[in-house]
């Protein structure tokens, strides 16, 4: 079996690689790649950029989430919930956060603003059908089944 390997290209000075913090980090921290502070007022939005390329294996995709402790204590988080970015994209990986907390927010330089984790995607070919197969939910959803 081929080993995966994520490619990241430094795109701007100021940039650093993506890293594990610990053995046991499922995401790689991404790191603001600003020259000056970034000041975030409540209920605002910013695109922050990482300064990296990447190039995400095939048959995977990287997901973008919001790092634990950043979003609880001051209320920043990736603004769309979980971002996405598709193994063909070779651009700058760009984290736009959102303000949730009710103090504004400065984001540093070399901070670490998001987690970067690899998932593998499931591609089956798409065909329209005329029935769906019956289940014991059928078309309950938003609840339905229960608290």
């Amino acid at each position: 079996m081929e080993e995966k390997v994520l490619k990241i290209k430094l795109l701007r000075e100021g940039a650093a690689l993506p890293c594990r913090e610990t053995a046991g980090s499922a995401g790689f921290d991404l790191q603001a790649c600003l020259e000056a502070p970034l000041l975030v007022a409540p209920g605002e939005r910013a695109m922050v950029p990482t300064g990296l390329g990447a190039e995400i294996p095939q048959e995977m995709a990287g997901m973008v989430f919001s790092r634990s402790g950043l979003g609880t204590k001051s209320g920043m988080v990736v603004a769309q919930g979980v971002g996405v970015i598709d193994s063909d994209y070779r651009g700058e990986i760009k984290v736009p956060l959102r303000n949730m907390g009710k103090k504004a927010y400065e984001i540093q330089p070399g901070e670490r603003v998001a987690q970067l984790v690899l998932l593998p995607v499931c591609l089956p070919p798409v065909e329209e059908a005329q029935a769906l197969s019956a289940t014991q939910r059928g078309e309950g959803g938003f609840g339905s089944t229960g608290k």
